[in-house]
């Protein structure tokens, strides 16, 4: 299998391209090449599908195998594999996801893609869009247990379910040890992605990510996005902001239209050959 491994903001996936080749059990297949001492190291496994609809489908998998319905960091570097193995032709490139068409708008450096803006669509707050088992028309301020701190949850879905805690410090905070307790709390039925966030200003926020099905990453863009809206549903963060997550950095706009924009960088790591076994 040819592969290609890719990141944006240190939140890295490997690629195929199913327009040359097809991946027989893809939830078996990210599980083995998502290891990062066995296998190619990432947070799971991107298909670059046809479509019928759009310049490209992304099927995208976690590290545990689980299907993920959208991937922020990981579409944008869709967008540059695109443009840059001259599979879309111009740098606007409309991409098919199982959250519906995303737009991507690409910066091009001499023939290649640099940074992505993509239109995330619109936030979703209903506990029945987020999966959330928990009574009321939105989850906003909603204090819940975390191992013993009391912390205010918002929730948001961008595509997939987000659980998002504004802290006055990060350093209470152990992510292998209240991610994944978050993760699995009996209200989100489905898993949900928990980012504690300290805001630094009006317009930037330093977030940790803790993603279903990957664990800690560098970054989860749909995450940032979830960020922007919530900071500003409770009132303390302008509708555009910088995201600082441990990979870098990501600039988000909330807009009038209810859309969510992401900007950042996408970038092309490696080439190589998956031996199957």
């Amino acid at each position: 299998m040819q592969f290609t491994k890719m990141h944006g903001t240190g939140n890295d996936y490997v690629y195929v391209n199913g327009f040359e080749q097809q991946v027989a059990d893809a939830a078996s297949v990210a599980r083995r090449i998502s290891d990062r001492r066995t296998g190619i190291g990432s947070d799971g496994l991107i298909l670059i599908q046809p479509s019928d609809i759009a310049v490209a489908r992304m099927e995208m998998y976690n590290a545990d195998g689980s299907r993920g319905t959208m991937c922020g960091n990981g579409i944008r570097c869709v967008a540059k594999y695109l443009y840059d193995h001259k599979i879309a032709v111009d740098a606007t490139i409309p991409i098919d996801t199982d959250d519906g068409i995303k737009t991507a708008e690409c910066t091009i450096d001499g023939d290649r893609v640099v940074t992505v803006r993509i239109d995330m669509g619109e936030p979703r707050f209903a506990p029945s869009k987020i999966s959330v088992q928990l009574p009321g028309d939105e989850i906003v301020n909603h204090a819940i247990d975390v191992n013993g701190k009391s912390l205010a949850m918002t929730c948001v879905s961008m595509g997939n379910p987000h659980a998002v805690f504004f802290l006055d410090t990060l350093d209470n905070i152990t992510l292998d040890v209240d991610g994944p307790f978050v993760e699995s709390l009996d209200i989100f039925p489905d898993r949900v992605n928990a980012h504690f966030c300290v805001i630094e200003s009006p317009t930037r926020v330093r977030i940790l990510h803790w993603e279903r099905g990957s664990g800690a990453t560098m970054a989860c863009g749909t995450g940032t996005c979830a960020v922007c809206v919530a900071g500003a549903k409770i009132g303390r963060m302008e509708r555009r902001v910088t995201c600082l997550v441990p990979g870098g950095e990501l600039d988000l706009e909330w807009t009038d239209d209810n859309h969510v924009f992401m900007t950042g960088p996408a970038v092309e790591v490696f080439t190589g050959t998956w031996n199957e076994r």
